[in-house]
């Protein structure tokens, strides 16, 4: 479509600047005022800016339907990978109602969050490792202080009420923690 315009943008020109010299020269057989030459120049001058703003107009509204789509599907890649650990659950349930062995019913659980930890952690999740580290509230939310059971313990997140994680090194989700005092 450049090519397009390019090509008829010299065209015209073409057209102007032999329309021009043709008044110079004389050789024209109706000669072009002035005013006519600038009517020309003025059209042209005119085509040229509504092609442009209509083919930025286009690429406007197609840039948005495209990032509309983009913000649609991003989070389908997590979605389908939790899918199969959204099965590995229904047959949980399913096996839990005739099941009389808790302790196998308990294994079956683990493994489906060690498979679920696994695909977070594949996506960019892991951790935050709080208890024993001294407070910092750029990542973690106090919820309370309590006496430090020792004096090395000043400070530091005694004990985690909600696990912090980062998703690509960045804070998904601040750790509430109890801190020492």
């Amino acid at each position: 479509m450049l090519k397009k315009k390019k090509k008829e943008d010299t065209e015209n020109a073409e057209h102007l600047n032999d329309v021009m010299d043709d008044q110079q020269n004389g050789a024209g057989e109706s000669e072009i005022s002035p005013e006519e030459l600038f009517k020309q120049e003025l059209a042209l001058a005119n085509d040229r800016y509504l092609r442009l703003y209509a083919e930025f107009d286009n690429f406007r509204r197609r840039t948005a339907k495209e990032r509309e789509e983009a913000r649609k599907s991003e989070g389908k890649d997590v979605i389908v990978a939790l899918l199969p650990v959204l099965d590995d659950f229904d047959r949980a349930l399913r096996s839990i109602e005739n099941s009389t062995d808790v302790v196998a019913v308990k294994e079956g659980v683990a493994l489906i969050q060690n498979k679920l930890k696994n695909v977070l952690s594949q996506k960019g999740l892991t951790e935050m490792q709080s208890i024993g580290t001294a407070f910092d509230p750029e990542i973690h939310e106090a919820i309370t202080n309590i006496p430090a059971p020792s004096d090395d313990l000043k400070g530091k997140v005694v004990d985690e009420m909600e696990k912090g994680y980062y998703l690509n090194d960045k804070v998904a989700r601040f750790a509430k923690v109890i801190v020492g005092s």
